[in-house]
């Protein structure tokens, strides 16, 4: 991927210290003293211009969000889009937001195990070529060092418009004997959910008609201890259901 960015993009950067973090690596282990708090991280891996990681930031103040990616040109318009979302609250720096100039390749070098508690994965890049699929960022080496990064509530937020990527990626999923759930292969069939932040991306390929594919990925303990126990309720009350409806059949 190449961009024309304009001139000045790092100097711009490097005056954005609220905000953009050029050297990720020093603060490995210590994200939570950078935004003064202990609430769950959530990160973006190749964040783009940054509209999906801007606006959860904002919708969901009680987590802290950093947006990645390798491109200063995109972080630069990143931090534009954060700036706009929060405008509306009268705030110029987001205060749960960290855009971060960094490599995914090396990011065992950014983040300790157990730092991070969800990870989201929009649109990367499909790599459609054989020959190219271990730089798919849901390759089975990728998905190891997620598994690390990730503490007992971690979990792993995928989308695409790529059918031969999300195939892939699924079967990889599956090759670590993760829990899926929430699976789609047409998120926006009935129409756009209120509650969903969509991606540049996704808006560009929701307008052609293009089908969204996503799934959720249970990789913590504790996550997958709640899932099942959501499972198991909901099984409770349907059974309590049909077996309702069979007294009243009798009847």
């Amino acid at each position: 991927m190449r961009l024309r960015g304009r001139k000045g993009i790092r100097e711009n950067l490097e005056q954005q210290e609220d905000l953009v973090v050029l050297e990720p690596k020093q603060h490995k282990g210590k994200w939570a003293e950078l935004f003064g708090n202990d609430h769950p991280i959530f990160v973006e891996f190749g964040m783009g211009k940054g509209q999906f990681i801007s606006q959860m930031s904002y919708k969901y103040p009680q987590y802290n969000f950093i947006g990645i990616d390798m491109y200063d040109e995109l972080v630069r318009r990143a931090s534009e889009k954060a700036r706009n979302a929060w405008s509306q609250a009268e705030v110029e720096t987001p205060p749960n937001l960290k855009l971060a100039l960094a490599n995914i390749e090396q990011i065992e070098e950014v983040f300790d195990p157990k730092e991070l508690e969800r990870i989201y994965l929009n649109f990367s890049d499909p790599w459609p070529k054989a020959k190219h699929a271990r730089r798919r960022l849901t390759h089975p080496r990728f998905l190891k060092k997620y598994i690390e990064l990730l503490n007992p509530k971690g979990q792993i937020h995928f989308k695409t418009d790529s059918e031969t990527l999300f195939e892939f990626s699924l079967n990889s999923i599956a090759d670590f004997g993760l829990q899926m759930t929430n699976l789609s292969l047409n998120l926006h069939r009935e129409g756009l959910n209120e509650e969903h932040v969509m991606t540049e991306y996704e808006q560009k390929f929701m307008g052609k008609g293009m089908n969204i594919h996503r799934v959720e990925v249970i990789v913590g303990e504790e996550a997958l201890r709640e899932y099942n126990e959501v499972r198991l309720d909901k099984y409770k009350v349907r059974e309590a259901t049909d077996e309702s409806g069979e007294d009243q059949d009798e009847a």
